[in-house]
């Protein structure tokens, strides 16, 4: 994009959203009106606005709407997790908007995470029109169908010119729209071309468009219950729950302390909204090694991505007589590679089914004996004071969390931060684990800050890699006081210390870890964020306590670690099981 568009655009899009004129003005293109009316009758209220001239008659709509809330960022690639961090914060659609060309591109990345984390996001490109495309015209690219297979549904409107072309237009959004509920939540991409001239705005009010409803496909009542019926024969149940939002596993609480009683359930963080101390899976693998009493005779697997590499590994071991994954539509899914059946249908509603199926079904022995497991692993967790490290700086941090009764959303980043979340939160953890990309992680913690700012307090814990690849997160007008991030800086991919045999590599520091010498100070100063900063146990302490009780915010905590202490902290700790 020109800096000439830059500047234009972000101006236009502050004012706009800034300022509320008398009488409200709309673009005159019209696949842009059509767009925008249905955008409004699907009951789309946010918006993240990307600079760029081409995409200007998409962006002065989505401010000119009172019904919209129009956020300005200026970089795609944190746009895109930002908007994605808005519907994780309110479970609803959100409108992420780019100029033409390689902008698209840089959505990329989060439209990827919001297929695979099942998130309604919706793309908006704005386009040149089809006969300039490869022709050596300026930011033109092949933008139709450019993100999939990353995106449920991709269309591209037309540019009307009679009826027949508007109820084209105007079926080519419907069907995009009502692809990006399916299946719990789906991203999708409306590509738009637009013709010169851009910048006029003269047209006083939206059209009244036709709004198709569908009703999607709903959970077979019938045929699952006949499934629970036969799953609950077995000797050795198992309930596996992958990454599900908190909004599911509310609605499934009583019906999973239900299944805890005649089955093990086993959910990490990412499954897991009640408040309690985090399941030592990985704790009680390290335990009891080969010994196959403890593998299921019948398992199911409901929801997203698990975290636990050992556990992936464990499950993959056991010769399941029955193994039930439960999935979205049109997804085959077999992680454990022992899959006998699978179940197209609603985490929530499978688990409140199998759940009303556990009437005259006795308590296995095998529950038991993994009950026993976690006592004896829980019971070592809270003996072990790890050395300075990221570790106790995790520990710490939640520690101080339950002192100060703090009830803020928690959001990890990937790698290291996850795992150490998984043994020491006993909160609901956000985490990008579609697919599991350092990227964006920062900015998906700022998209639901923004979008709760007057209900929530966000914390974000997080690399330094994953920080400092998506630090333009911070380059945001919108950023908001209720924001705090603990930074771990161990000067590099500090994970890469903890795979047996790299070390044998003499590029690991410096090519495959990326080590650097890098401070978040400098940034925090850019973006008028409040720093702090940590390089041992009283430091970490004494600042702590200023992170949780800052009158100003944003605020950021970084914590200097050494890689290779990291390392051994997380060995001994693993080594007292």
């Amino acid at each position: 994009m020109s800096l000439i568009s830059l500047i234009s655009t972000i101006t236009l899009t502050l004012n706009t959203q800034h300022s509320t004129p008398t009488t409200q003005m709309y673009s005159n293109k019209e696949n842009v009106n059509i767009l925008t009316s249905l955008l409004i009758k699907e009951k789309v209220t946010k918006a993240v606005a990307c600079p760029g001239s081409r995409n200007s008659p998409i962006v002065h709509n989505l401010c000119a709407c009172p019904e919209i809330e129009c956020y300005p960022v200026a970089d795609e690639r944190s746009a895109g997790f930002v908007a994605l961090g808005m519907t994780l914060a309110d479970n609803e659609p959100v409108v992420v908007c780019v100029t033409s060309g390689s902008a698209l591109l840089n959505l990329a990345p989060a439209a990827a995470e919001a297929f695979y984390q099942k998130r309604p996001l919706v793309i908006i490109s704005a386009d040149r029109p089809a006969q300039w495309i490869d022709q050596q015209d300026g930011q033109t690219l092949q933008q139709h169908r450019a993100l999939e297979p990353n995106v449920r549904k991709s269309v591209t409107l037309p540019e009307p010119h009679n009826e027949e072309e508007r109820w084209y237009c105007n079926r080519l959004v419907n069907e995009a729209l009502n692809a990006v509920r399916l299946n719990d939540g789906s991203p999708v991409h409306i590509n738009v071309p637009i013709s010169e001239p851009l910048f006029e705005y003269n047209v006083p009010k939206l059209p009244d468009e036709r709004n198709i409803f569908m009703l999607h496909a709903t959970t077979d009542y019938f045929s699952v219950r006949e499934m629970a019926a036969d799953f609950f024969r077995g000797k050795k149940l198992m309930f596996v729950l992958g990454q599900m939002i908190p909004e599911f596993m509310g609605n499934s609480h009583e019906a999973i302390k239900t299944l805890k009683k005649v089955a093990v359930v086993l959910q990490e963080k990412l499954a897991d909204d009640s408040i309690c101390p985090a399941q030592p899976i990985d704790e009680v693998l390290k335990m009891i090694g080969d010994d196959e009493a403890y593998c299921p005779d019948h398992l199911i697997y409901i929801g997203g991505t698990i975290v636990s590499k050992r556990l992936r590994q464990f499950l993959r071991e056991c010769k399941c007589e029955m193994s039930i994954v439960v999935n979205g539509i049109d997804e085959f899914c077999d992680t454990f590679m022992h899959t006998t059946e699978m179940i197209q249908g609603l985490p929530e509603d499978v688990i409140t089914i199998f759940a009303n199926e556990t009437e005259g079904v006795k308590k296995r022995d095998f529950v038991t004996l993994w009950d026993k497991a976690f006592d004896k692993a829980l019971a070592i967790r809270k003996t072990i004071k790890p050395r300075f490290s990221q570790m106790s700086a995790v520990k710490a941090f939640h520690e101080k969390m339950r002192e100060e009764a703090v009830d803020g959303k928690l959001f990890y980043g990937n790698s290291s931060a996850v795992r150490l979340g998984n043994i020491f939160s006993d909160q609901y953890i956000y985490v990008n684990r579609g697919v599991n990309g350092i990227e964006g992680s920062l900015s998906t913690a700022v998209g639901y800050a923004i979008a709760h700012q007057e209900e929530d307090d966000v914390y974000c814990v997080i690399g330094d890699l994953s920080f400092f690849y998506d630090q333009n997160a911070l380059w945001n007008e919108s950023l908001p006081p209720n924001l705090s991030i603990l930074l771990l800086n161990n000067g590099g991919g500090g994970i890469f210390h903890q795979l047996p045999g790299l070390e044998r590599s003499p590029y690991r520091d410096s090519a495959i870890a990326a080590q650097h010498t890098t401070s978040a100070e400098g940034i925090c100063q850019t973006h008028d964020i409040v720093y702090l900063s940590a390089r041992n146990e009283e430091e970490l302490y004494k600042n702590l306590d200023k992170l949780f009780n800052s009158e100003e915010g944003p605020v950021l905590l970084e914590v200097f670690t050494n890689a290779e202490e990291d390392a051994q902290a997380l060995k001994d700790y693993y080594q007292a099981f």
